[in-house]
């Protein structure tokens, strides 16, 4: 329970995790100048059978593990935040310099929600190409994904229900139904993502293969039959 006379973190920052030991540390490393400002770190742990939870545990406000999935995940984390303002990442992404005080100002403002630019880091030649598509995309359809590091007003994650505990597309449906709320806020940044998904499948089957699930949800294709096509390299 949450203690009424304690002022709530300006922001509650989740990372949903499974065997990342291999990126936690430096993850939450690179969080620590949002934690000096105030804000909470929530790991929330889908039952890695690495050391990500005895890496996170220092590195964090908070550690909780929970049955695996990634919306689940990040729901259950959000129930445990007490900030006003929640941030969504991914435990392979950076946030760029001051990106508490954009997502705030862009929350007080006519955003309910938002994300940020990317940036793919890898070798790869395409991921450049692949990142600007990403973030092109976003910004005419107003759907954003997880790699964007999502962020929300609690009234506005709670106006929703949270995020769908589906297998695959929780950060597609969600923002469609925050769309019902307000456009998103689309902050440079850029927020950094590892590419390692798209060099490990290949730039251009994984190019392929994201556009095909997609096409397929958008046609009404269940998330749970488009999840036996999709294993996430993480």
């Amino acid at each position: 329970m949450h203690d009424p006379y304690t002022a709530p973190p300006p922001l509650s920052i989740i990372v949903p995790t499974l065997d990342e030991a291999g990126t936690i540390a430096a993850t939450l490393d690179a969080l620590r100048a949002y934690r000096e400002r105030g804000a909470e770190v929530i790991v929330v742990d889908g039952g890695s059978r690495d050391d990500t939870v005895a890496l996170a545990e220092p590195r964090a406000t908070r550690v909780v593990v929970v049955a695996p999935g990634r919306a689940r995940q990040m729901n259950a984390g959000a129930r445990l935040a007490r900030a006003h303002r929640l941030l969504f990442l991914h435990a392979d992404t950076r946030l760029p310099p001051d990106a508490d005080r954009h997502l705030a100002a862009a929350l007080a403002g006519a955003h309910h929600w938002g994300r940020f630019d990317i940036r793919l880091a890898g070798r790869h030649p395409l991921l450049p190409v692949i990142a600007r598509a990403m973030t092109l995309r976003s910004r005419l359809t107003g759907i954003a994904t997880g790699d964007q590091a999502l962020f929300m007003t609690r009234e506005a994650f709670d106006t929703v229900g949270g995020f769908p505990e589906q297998p695959l597309m929780e950060d597609i449906e969600m923002s469609r139904r925050l769309k019902r709320l307000s456009r998103p806020a689309c902050l440079p940044g850029p927020v950094v993502s590892d590419g390692r998904r798209w060099e490990c499948r290949g730039a251009w089957r994984t190019l392929l293969l994201m556009w095909w699930l997609r096409y397929r949800y958008w046609r009404g294709t269940p998330p749970e039959r488009l999840a036996r096509h999709y294993r996430d390299v993480r």
